[in-house]
């Protein structure tokens, strides 16, 4: 089962239903302008004689069913709106939960639907050049919107309703856990962004954590995509050596990707959590593998913010 254009198309390109693996693409920042509901609004396509062809039944949030002439001719990108929602209206740079179903334009068949209750899917964060911005505008929380996608050489048309679940902070919302003796202390500033503190100790020698914030969103399990917010910060040298504040949260799937205490800081932990994790160099980049060289050897604090979880269902 598969569905493409949405997901694969959309800003996080993330193979959602495979799991096979992720990326990150340059977005607008996190913090939209004022000028960003605005042109969001201006970013969506018109409904068009394929998209109104399209009759669909079921409950927002539910997996929708969707009737119409069969072939349906897609020629250009075309969406209706099925359900205004009266919710907060979408932003540029907003992360969005939705709810997917697709079909095949030609022959009527059900890709895939995903997002739907357990059917747990990554937010996605809305640009105006998204095809997910281009599909949804500006549409407030609890819309459902029909878009007709033309197909290309891989990928054969399709029709896809999708519902606008909710928009997700862009930072840990769970509630705050007193901070454990002999961690680094953490101080947010207004807009979530973390600065670290380290203690005049000696470095750590073996892996720990402890949750800063615990929310209360499922539990992030190994193989699982996750969406995080995170700042890393070398114990060295004490400065920031990487960080996805200001511009687009990471996706990555546990296990894969990344260096093994990034994935143990969030396996186990809930979405809206924030962890503090401490890796020496034998979960981060080792002391004599070939790895980034200019953290080889080093000690690294990672503080991270868990948004979304996408389970792998195939494990």
């Amino acid at each position: 089962m598969r569905t493409r254009p949405i997901i694969a198309l959309s800003a996080a390109a993330l193979a959602v239903l495979a799991l096979a693996g992720c990326s990150s693409q340059a977005a607008p920042s996190a913090s939209p302008t004022t000028t960003a509901a605005a042109d969001l609004c201006t970013a969506k396509v018109a409904a068009g004689t394929a998209s109104d062809a399209v009759k669909v039944t079921g409950d927002v949030g539910k997996e929708a069913k969707a009737e119409f002439d069969k072939p349906l001719e897609v020629k250009t990108l075309e969406s209706s709106i099925v359900t205004e929602g009266t919710g907060a209206k979408l932003r540029a740079g907003d992360l969005v939960k939705f709810a997917l179903t697709e079909f095949n334009a030609k022959t009527g068949a059900k890709n895939g639907a995903i997002g739907q209750g357990e059917s747990s899917l990554l937010p996605q964060q809305i640009s105006a050049n998204s095809i997910l911005g281009q599909v949804l505008g500006c549409a407030g929380v609890g819309t459902r919107v029909v878009a007709a996608i033309p197909g290309d050489q891989t990928n054969p048309a399709s029709v896809d309703i999708v519902d606008v679940l909710d928009i997700v902070p862009n930072a840990a919302w769970g509630t705050a856990v007193a901070p454990q003796d002999g961690f680094p202390a953490v101080k947010l500033a207004s807009d979530g962004t973390p600065s670290v503190t380290l203690p005049k100790t000696d470095m750590p020698t073996a892996f720990k954590k402890e949750t800063l914030k615990r929310g209360d969103g499922e539990k992030v399990a190994a193989g699982d995509a996750v969406l995080v917010q995170y700042s890393g910060v070398s114990w060295n040298s004490g400065k920031t050596f990487d960080k996805s504040w200001g511009g687009q949260p990471f996706s990555f799937q546990v296990g894969q990707g990344v260096v093994k205490g990034f994935s143990d800081a969030v396996t186990g932990e809930t979405v809206g959590s924030q962890v503090l994790a401490v890796l020496p160099p034998s979960v981060a980049y080792g002391e004599g593998k070939i790895n980034e060289k200019d953290l080889k050897g080093q000690t690294l604090v990672f503080v991270v913010d868990i948004l979304g979880v996408q389970h792998n269902t195939a494990q």
